[in-house]
This record gives C-alpha cells, structure tokens and sequence, in this order.
C-alpha cells in the first residue's frame, strides 16, 4: 500500500490514521504543481485530480477523496477504533462530520492558498474561516475531547491537518482555545509525530 502526499496538505490526516493502524506503508511525496511525484511518475496516471491524498492499494486499485481514504484505512482496521461500527448513529455522525470538514472548512481555506488571490480575496477567506472555527469550538464546548463519540477518530486527523493551515495562513488559534487544545492533543499522539516527522514538517 502506498500513500500519495504533499507535505502537510490534507494528506496529513490519511497519513497519521495509518501509523494509527500500524500496519506497513509506504509513502511518496507528490508535488501537485508539476503533477509529478518524488520519483519522476506523472501524478495525473495515478489521480486524474491531481491532488492528494491517493492511496494505491495492494492490488493495484486507487482511491482518492481524502474522506473516503480515512474510512477505508478506519474499515480495514476496526480494532484501532479510527471509525465507529458500521451503521451505528455514530458512524454516521463520523459520515456528517468528515463531509463537513470536506466541502466546509477544508473549502474556506482555498483562496489562502492561491497565488492569483488578492489581499481581499484573502482577507474574505480568513474570516469565512474563522466562521468554520466558531462552530468546531462551540461544538467543543461540551467537553468534549473528540470530535466523534469518546475516542480519537479519523475525523479528529482531518480536523488537525487542516486546522494547522492556520499557522501558515496568518490565523491565530489562540482565539479558538477549545479547538487550539484538540490539536495539541492530537500533535501528541505518536501516530502524529511520525506524520509530520516523515513529511519534514518537524524535526
């Protein structure tokens, strides 16, 4: 199994869930610019998208849609806990939650990081934003530590990589103390320092 990424894009979250499962993989870097990957390939062959995560199965299948990645990787391993039971009222609560994290927050990020956008432009994407910020932290205001049910899921890797864009797109998380405090816990966890470790984004 292979998983093709770009160093802390939404990848990120894919990445993590499968050092969670321990189970062995292999990664290539993928530079969605030049739509090649790190040793030479056309990306486009692999995900006519263009963009990661893609995961190449062991017998040769790729799945792209970081959503869909996460829950297979959580399905194939259902002893790590990464997704509630299969038609259970929390599983599709994990569904309502990566969909929002999806075509919501992951969405209201994207003109920060278009050369093309204006300052205005910009500026718009960071307060749609933190709108997105505002309910993830009220959700949070229950107590609770895990986005989905009582446990780390696949939804609270898609959160993390996603809420990290915040330290490279000029916002500060310290406005957003309950949603600040779930990335540090989910920064901790092992299966998260060696994502980032093999992505170089921390040493």
């Amino acid at each position: 199994m292979k998983l093709y990424y770009k160093p802390g894009a939404c990848s990120l979250a894919s990445h993590i869930a499968l050092y969670e499962t321990g189970t062995a993989f292999e990664i290539e870097a993928v530079d969605t610019d030049t739509a090649r990957t790190a040793s030479g390939a056309d990306f486009r062959a692999i995900n006519p998208n263009g963009y990661v995560p893609a995961l190449r199965l062991d017998d040769g299948a790729v799945l792209t849609e970081g959503a869909a990645v996460l829950q297979l990787i959580a399905d194939r391993h259902p002893d790590t806990g990464l997704a509630p039971a299969p038609g259970s009222f929390e599983r599709t609560r994990l569904h309502e939650a990566l969909n929002w994290l999806s075509t919501e927050l992951h969405k209201a990020f994207g003109p920060l990081f278009l050369a093309s956008a204006t300052e205005d432009e910009k500026s718009a994407a960071r307060a749609a934003v933190a709108k997105k910020f505002d309910r993830v932290e009220a959700q949070f205001s229950d107590g609770r530590t895990w986005m989905v049910g009582d446990s780390f899921s696949v939804a609270d890797a898609y959160l993390f990589a996603v809420t990290n864009w915040a330290n490279f797109t000029e916002i500060d998380l310290s406005r957003w103390p309950n949603l600040a405090a779930l990335v540090a816990r989910v920064a901790a966890r092992p299966s998260a320092q060696k994502a980032m470790k093999a992505e170089g984004l921390i040493q």
